[in-house]
């Protein structure tokens, strides 16, 4: 099985509290990464893939190589085989720590690395996959799945929105817990949710 997420945030306590961009009504972020690993491994099987579309953790220690260390025990926890394209928050640095701490799991490494995005076919679309939301023009069965912009909407169709945050959860016939990654069948509901609502607006 193929899921979808993106700003899990791990670490980020300055997103602590409800808030217009990013609410996280958690009291610590011990309690927030443990919700996001929960909710994730409730889903999501050893075997699955996990496409996360960026900013994956956002804590700056001294020495660095401590924070790097902490965000690669969390990410370690967490079930499926990680497709990381980075994004703004995520540093050269994590990655290399990554790639150099990347176990052997199920057969295939754990992490795989994106500097800038992926496309991937699935039944006859094509999820084109960015940190950054990307204004694709007129396109046909192109879906641009993205993050970074957290409670927000980018007020195109074809671009959806699976950051953790995302207020295009409404879209769902059953939205999901925090953290949760979404899987193909959710992205779908979002896609024809939301050029449905386009198309009443026209």
């Amino acid at each position: 099985m193929q899921y979808f997420t993106s700003d899990t945030h791990f670490f980020h306590k300055d997103l602590l509290g409800n808030n217009d961009f990013a609410p996280r009504p958690f009291p610590s972020v011990e309690v927030m990464n443990q919700t996001i690993i929960d909710h994730w491994n409730a889903r999501v099987a050893p075997t699955d893939t996990v496409y996360h579309l960026g900013d994956i953790a956002l804590y700056f220690t001294h020495p660095a190589v401590k924070s790097d260390q902490a965000v690669a025990d969390v990410l370690s926890q967490l079930n499926g085989h990680l497709e990381l394209i980075k994004g703004n928050h995520d540093s050269r640095a994590l990655f290399k720590y990554l790639a150099a701490h990347n176990p052997i799991d199920h057969g295939q490494p754990k992490y795989a690395f994106h500097d800038v995005g992926v496309l991937i076919k699935y039944d006859h679309r094509q999820y084109y996959m960015t940190h950054y939301p990307m204004m694709l023009g007129i396109v046909k069965q192109i879906i641009n799945l993205h993050g970074h912009i957290h409670h927000y909407a980018v007020p195109v169709k074809e671009n959806i929105n699976v950051g953790v945050d995302t207020p295009e959860q409404r879209y769902l016939t059953q939205p999901v817990p925090f953290g949760t990654p979404f899987s193909t069948a959710e992205i779908e509901q979002m896609v024809t949710g939301k050029a449905a609502e386009f198309k009443t607006k026209q």
